[in-house]
């Protein structure tokens, strides 16, 4: 594997529909790849002006520029310590902070009309919170845990419920869970696989810091806990973990503010074995809460990691792609069993590790 370092100020000077540049040095944004992999949308996070933001910047990979699209409808309040989640080419985000308080609204980016939607909500949603973690499986918005405030905003709260969003007919749940759930934290990571979302590491309301493996079944919503080996993962919060297929790429992260990691790990979810994994070029330096996601099929194999915050309180404004190695080929077959065949869209992944 190896890492390549995309030069920030050599693109967005060529940036069509306005918006000159980048969106500059932040932390605490999102970034989600849409398109299949081709653009990459960032909304929020602090850092410019040293305040809360909701511009959204849109990177397009084949161009390698940045813009700042036009966008119609009323955007969310400028935050940071959101979620934002793809369901097709919508943008889900929830929550964050303002800077003083945490939040609970719902707002929904569609992307093909570059239009703000914010939806009729029914049900009761997650209380107010910042330092979640979201994960989508099917037409479901899975959204865990975080950090929000008591009644008489006092005393912190750590979350370890778990709210269910049907991102079709915006009916929100509080899922009644069995097994072993991950205890309450926050700046944790969720991620989704098959049927399943995978909770990894965060802080917990003692400043305890955390590199369990929780596996929740989004079909029958049982958790376990998932027995790890190999080259376990050091504790951590504040870390950007993205999925490829059955492995989870965990970038990055802290346990206090004079250590923050640089290292990257890799998960196989079937096998429950980590692997630090030694890659070929330095990679960026070390820092926490970056966001990340998998620009695959678009870039075969191609992970992006933006922005962050170092160990001064900094906000960064690079950009890395990390090359995985491994392609994933999607082929639509026909089966035949018991002498009757059955046209399928099944869908047969495998992976190639190639050399770069």
């Amino acid at each position: 594997m190896r890492w390549e370092k995309v030069e920030v100020k050599a693109i967005g000077t060529t940036t069509e529909g306005g918006g000159g540049g980048g969106p500059g040095k932040r932390w605490g944004h999102t970034c989600n790849a849409v398109k299949g992999g081709r653009l990459v949308y960032v909304f929020g996070g602090y850092g410019k002006d040293n305040c809360q933001t909701n511009q959204v910047h849109v990177f397009d990979t084949v161009k390698q520029t940045w813009s700042q699209p036009a966008l119609k409808g009323s955007p969310p309040t400028p935050r940071d310590s959101h979620t934002s989640t793809a369901v097709g080419d919508n943008l889900f985000v929830f929550g964050g902070t303002d800077g003083m308080n945490p939040l609970k609204d719902l707002h929904i980016l569609d992307t093909s009309l570059q239009t703000w939607v914010s939806p009729t909500i029914r049900g009761e949603g997650p209380p107010a919170r910042e330092g979640h973690s979201a994960a989508v499986v099917g037409k479901r918005l899975f959204i865990f845990g975080g950090c929000g405030k008591s009644a008489d905003n006092n005393n912190e709260l750590y979350y370890n419920d778990l709210y269910i969003l049907n991102a079709e007919t915006f009916v929100w749940k509080c899922a009644t869970t069995s097994g072993t759930p991950p205890s309450p934290r926050d700046s944790h990571s969720c991620s989704s696989w098959r049927n399943k979302i995978i909770v990894i590491g965060g802080e917990d309301g003692h400043d305890y810091y955390l590199s369990d493996v929780h596996i929740l079944d989004t079909d029958t919503l049982i958790w376990r806990e998932l027995s790890t080996s190999g080259q376990l993962l050091p504790p951590r919060a504040g870390h950007s973990t993205v999925s490829f297929g059955k492995n989870l790429f965990v970038f990055g992260g802290f346990t206090d503010a004079q250590n923050l990691y640089n290292d990257l790990y890799m998960l196989d979810i079937d096998t429950g074995v980590w692997t630090n994994v030694t890659t070929a070029t330095n990679g960026p330096s070390a820092r926490f809460s970056v966001a990340g996601d998998c620009l695959d099929p678009f870039r075969s194999g191609v992970l992006i990691f933006i922005g962050g915050c170092n160990k001064s309180l900094e906000a960064l404004d690079d950009m890395y792609y990390l090359y995985t190695g491994s392609a994933k080929c999607h082929l639509f077959a026909t089966i035949n069993f018991s002498n009757v065949t059955y046209g399928s869209d099944i869908l047969l992944d495998y992976y190639i590790y190639n050399k770069l």
